[in-house]
């Protein structure tokens, strides 16, 4: 057996992160549904999110008839549960699978399955999981996303579904569904945020070494030629500017960090993080608005000019756009997390 010879010091958890408090709460069940064909690496996505977040979920993988399933790599996947865990769940998720048998209807074991689901659980699908959802009949009239190669697929054989393939993921009225593998972690991370607010949901994030937040509404995929290895990105000039929120930044001082011209600072952004510097700017701020929101008790003026927004008008308007609710109204359903009641009580 090969030994780095590395141990974690004795003041930090595995994760290499601080240790956290012991967390007494309620702790919710998430069930994860693998079916024939599923992707491992988004199976595996919700124990890594979930399971970082602190000791406040339980993750449980189980199949639609407790044995093992056929991975869509050269090996299959044991699993400890049947569908009986599902009944038990707060939350279900659906990772991905090759769509070998995914029609308008379902095999009649999947479809029993997802009858097992309790009322008033969440339900997530990651990728090709929104056939399932849709083959079920539960986003019906609603909006939902999926990868968006399989746009046309999709919404040839569903067309009662609000198809949005233009999104990283949906959260319309506890049925959750994201894109393509990496908007997985997206949504998972959305659902602590929810649950536990930002200041938990970003300590998963550095635990998992991923983005902490990208918008649900974010584009899925840009049709841009990666930049030449040899050309001046804009990465240091983004981090410059999270660290000056405060300031009245322009593009001009932006393309001036970067020396780049104003034309080519621009085109070199949309290039890289697929929107306008402008646009990005009024995100972050947001993002940060957010945070000091659930963490202080900040007037909402102050928290304005802390990130960047002239007045606490302008920052009411921006956190309504992006979330639709005030900063008191926020401040008030985050601050100590969404509550909601696990299956068991």
């Amino acid at each position: 057996m090969l030994r780095t010879g590395y141990e974690p010091p004795a003041h930090l958890g595995h994760s290499g992160c601080a240790p956290y408090t012991e967390y007494d709460g309620p702790v919710e069940r998430v069930v994860v549904l693998a079916l024939d064909g599923v992707y491992p690496f988004e199976l595996g996505i919700p124990n890594r999110v979930f399971g970082s977040a602190e000791g406040r979920y339980e993750v449980l993988t189980c199949s639609v008839d407790g044995q093992s399933v056929r991975s869509s790599a050269d090996f299959s996947i044991t699993v400890e549960h049947g569908p009986e865990a599902l009944r038990t769940a707060d939350t279900v998720v659906i990772p991905p699978f090759a769509l070998s048998y995914v029609g308008a209807d379902l095999p009649e074991d999947v479809s029993a399955a997802l009858d097992a689901i309790r009322p008033g659980a969440r339900i997530v699908s990651i990728c090709t999981g929104a056939f399932v959802l849709a083959a079920a009949g539960l986003l019906d009239g609603r909006r939902a996303t999926t990868h968006w190669e399989l746009a046309g697929l999709f919404r040839k054989l569903f067309p009662d579904v609000d198809l949005d393939p233009d999104v990283l993921f949906v959260d319309e009225d506890s049925m959750l569904t994201s894109a393509g593998a990496a908007s997985g972690v997206d949504v998972c991370l959305h659902l602590v945020r929810e649950d536990h607010g930002s200041e938990l949901a970003n300590r998963v994030a550095r635990r998992c070494v991923v983005p902490p937040w990208r918008d649900g509404g974010q584009a899925q995929y840009i049709e841009h030629p990666v930049p030449e290895p040899s050309a001046a990105g804009t990465a240091a000039t983004r981090q410059w500017a999270l660290e000056h929120l405060g300031e009245p930044l322009t593009l001009t001082e932006l393309a001036g960090h970067a020396r780049m011209s104003l034309r080519t600072f621009a085109r070199r952004f949309n290039d890289e993080v697929g929107m306008s510097p402008g646009r990005w700017l009024i995100q972050q701020r947001v993002v940060r608005a957010r945070q000091l929101l659930e963490s202080s008790d900040l007037p909402v003026d102050q928290i304005a000019g802390e990130v960047g927004f002239a007045t606490g008008a302008s920052l009411r308007q921006h956190l309504h756009a992006a979330i639709g609710v005030s900063p008191g109204a926020y401040r008030r359903t985050f601050r100590a997390g969404r509550p909601r009641v696990p299956a068991g009580e």
